[in-house]
């Protein structure tokens, strides 16, 4: 296989060589050339001034702990490596740093002031305004690299990051506007930090078999000190990041000193290079001393004996950095100039961010969602002379506009390619019209699948994403929860995740206990997310086009059993296709049957709120209620049309609730304590509820399936027991 060969900037006469093996160390050759020009030595006094910072920071940090209370950790140790690689990445570049990372964050040009602003949780804090931890940033900056938001859970950063290389690598592959580039045209990277102790976390696995697979422009740093937490690393890793990545195949690697800056800088010059070059992903490995506390709240000393601390100070990057300076002329008087510089402007910087303004408290509730153009219905929703469709093919038309209209858009999940065009036909046809670089298979990786979506957002591309079965969402909860979900919020708005995310869900007769299940309650407890729910073909297509263009997560449940209308008793989920122009804004409910103005008049009515299959057990239920039964159909779960809902119920004095759920801590028994709060001096009756029993899973026999489910003689036997009430 091809020798890839590149020269050093900073030392003329070295080479660093890679082979495509997984095996043998790519890293062949690491110079240690001592510095040649005044460039590289302004470097190296720039680097200095950094590391000074950041060490009187971590100290400053010590020394006042009680006025910094919120949890923190710092780059103590790791010095050399993050400044190495601050200050060679550029504005068009795109970085996910980890909460250990002050000194990158120095390094690409952010103040100490800045910092401090995020560590005492100041109004002013650029990143998150209050609201996230220290050196959890984003950016959009236009002058300094791009990081979008960055969360504290170890190693799930990897599959952002992972997905922002997927997504610069679709845009430049397209050519499109929106791909961000140097003055000259040179191509962006992505930079993703990672302590090695989070190596193990399998979705880490999951975004290096998609990195390498498709060949994608990412940098995996892993700042490696062998601890993680408590525990070290022979107690609880068989290998190291750069004995993994040789599992890999095509995934690049190298080990260097991440306490030696000149090495460091070598190897990161080496590494974003080879990306920027060749577009392919690389792993390095910076093995580096941890010279402070795992954080503010897990010190040291509690678990570090004094030969572990002392070894570890043997290899502090600051003394080294010094020592390599004053070999090459730079007076001690100097350095010590340098320091005290950088001492007095930190003392500064921290007075003045402990005088800054606390957040407003009226503010806590910003940017919990970015706002949406989508507020009213428009478009046609029944043409003349159309024909009826089934819900799944109002779908697939709706994602076919939506891939003609927008070519930032992508579409991408389990078995929707070309060849198969999903388990349900969902995406037949997808494939062949668009290419298979905008809708295309992935691996069984649901969390690569849901979480891949956020780094595609923060690049500009617009991901439409399935999970096949809602019974194999959950590994993708992490990435839902922890990186989609909190985005917006925790960036202060800069950050929305704009993503579309298809699941199909519910029961369909037969379809046994891991293909069946309902999942909108558990979903409903992520805050952040927006959970969409058509019960027809109209609303299917109207609804979908409005998720797309929403710039806020929105989860699609798309009901298999209504998908063909083949369940007895669904065929209105088939209604006229509406126009390429329909579309139909989240958070409104509708009336889809009335009960007869005589009988509301006579008290003789009541309501069934329900979604999804229970609109068409209520419809059913109803035909034994003539003029007695109104039906609402909620259509979106998050954000609810409470007004319709209470108008509703005022309006008629008695509710039932319907849900394919089991009932037991369900969105329908919250939201049936919410009716009983809001319309109490209204109801005549308690507020009913029907769901599916208590069971675990959903049996396979269908007579077993029949006794766990809602039916419409279940609800025909509710409705008549609260009318009479």
């Amino acid at each position: 296989m091809a020798t890839i060969v590149f020269n050093h900037h900073h030392h003329q006469n070295s080479l660093i060589v890679f082979k495509d093996n997984t095996s043998v160390s790519t890293l062949k050759t690491l110079s240690t050339n001592p510095v040649g020009d005044s460039k590289e030595l302004a470097d190296l006094l720039t680097a200095w001034k950094l590391m000074c910072e950041a060490g009187h920071m971590a100290a400053t940090y010590e020394a006042n702990r009680t006025i910094c209370r919120y949890v923190h950790s710092t780059s103590r140790g790791h010095e050399a490596i993050q400044i190495a690689t601050g200050l060679q990445l550029k504005p068009w570049d795109y970085v996910s740093p980890y909460y250990r990372d002050d000194a990158m964050l120095l390094a690409m040009g952010f103040t100490p002031y800045e910092l401090m602003l995020q560590l005492l949780a100041k109004a002013d804090d650029p990143f998150s305004g209050g609201r996230s931890y220290y050196c959890h940033p984003n950016n959009q900056r236009p002058d300094r690299p791009q990081i979008p938001h960055q969360s504290s859970a170890t190693g799930m950063q990897v599959i952002p990051a992972t997905g922002m290389a997927q997504g610069l690598q679709y845009l430049e592959n397209t050519k499109s506007p929106h791909l961000k580039t140097g003055p000259n045209g040179e191509l962006p990277v992505v930079v993703c930090v990672l302590g090695d102790a989070s190596v193990t976390e399998g979705e880490v696995s999951e975004a290096l078999q998609f990195a390498v697979l498709k060949h994608l422009p990412i940098i995996y740093l892993v700042e490696d000190n062998n601890w993680g937490i408590s525990a070290t690393a022979e107690e609880v890793r068989a290998m190291d990041a750069y004995e993994y990545a040789a599992g890999f195949k095509g995934l690049e690697r190298m080990r260097v000193d991440g306490s030696d800056f000149t090495a460091s800088y070598a190897a990161m010059e080496t590494a974003i290079g080879y990306v920027r070059q060749e577009r392919k992903p690389i792993l390095v490995q910076a093995n580096v001393p941890l010279l402070g506390h795992h954080t503010s709240g897990v010190r040291k000393e509690w678990y570090r004996t004094e030969d572990d601390l002392n070894k570890h100070i043997a290899e502090d990057p600051l003394p080294k950095l010094r020592s390599l300076l004053m070999k090459h002329g730079i007076a001690d008087a100097i350095l010590e100039e340098l320091d005290i510089i950088a001492a007095n402007d930190v003392l500064h910087a921290f007075e003045h961010a402990v005088e800054a303004p606390d957040p407003t408290r009226e503010s806590f509730m910003d940017h919990v969602f970015a706002p949406t153009t989508i507020t009213e219905e428009r478009g046609e929703r029944t043409p003349a002379g159309k024909q009826k469709v089934v819900m799944v093919d109002a779908a697939l038309h709706a994602v076919e506009d939506i891939l003609q209209n927008y070519p930032e858009a992508i579409f991408f999940g389990q078995d929707v390619g070309r060849r198969l065009g999903g388990v349900f036909r969902e995406a037949a046809t997808l494939g062949e019209k668009f290419g298979d670089h905008r809708v295309y298979n992935t691996a069984i990786q649901e969390a690569y699948i849901i979480g891949a979506t956020t780094g595609l957002s923060a690049v500009g591309v617009k991901p439409i994403v399935e999970i096949q079965f809602a019974d194999y969402i959950y590994p993708g909860f992490n990435q839902l929860v922890t990186e989609v979900a909190k985005s917006c919020y925790l960036s202060n708005g800069k950050f929305p995740v704009q993503a579309l995310i298809r699941v199909p869900i519910g029961a369909y007769g037969g379809g046994g206990p891991y293909h069946s299940g309902s999942i909108e309650s558990t979903l409903l407890s992520i805050k952040g997310i927006k959970v969409v729910y058509p019960s027809n073909a109209a609303d299917m297509k109207g609804l979908m086009k409005a998720a797309f263009l929403d710039p806020n997560p929105v989860i699609m449940l798309e009901h298999k059993g209504l998908y063909w209308s083949k369940v007895p008793g669904t065929l209105e989920a088939m209604t006229i296709e509406p126009g390429a122009d329909y579309i139909l804004p989240l958070g409104k409910g509708t009336i889809v049957q009335s009960a007869h103005p005589r009988d509301i008049k006579q008290g003789n009515t009541m309501c069934i709120i329900t979604y999804g299959m229970g609109v068409y057990w209520a419809k059913a239920a109803a035909k034994a209620f003539p003029g007695q039964i109104t039906v609402v159909d909620l259509r979106t779960l998050y954000p609810l049309d409470e007004e319709l809902i209470y108008s509703q119920v005022k309006l008629h004095g008695k509710c039932l609730v319907l849900t394919e759920e089991q009932l037991n801590s369900s969105f329908i028994q919250s939201l049936a304590g919410k009716i009983q709060g809001e319309c109490f001096r209204y109801l005549d009756a308690p507020v009913a509820m029907i769901g599916a029993a208590d069971l675990p899973a959903v049996p396979l026999n269908t007579g077993l399936e029949a006794e766990m489910l809602p039916s419409a003689e279940k609800v025909i036997k509710a409705v008549k027991e609260l009318l009479e009430y």
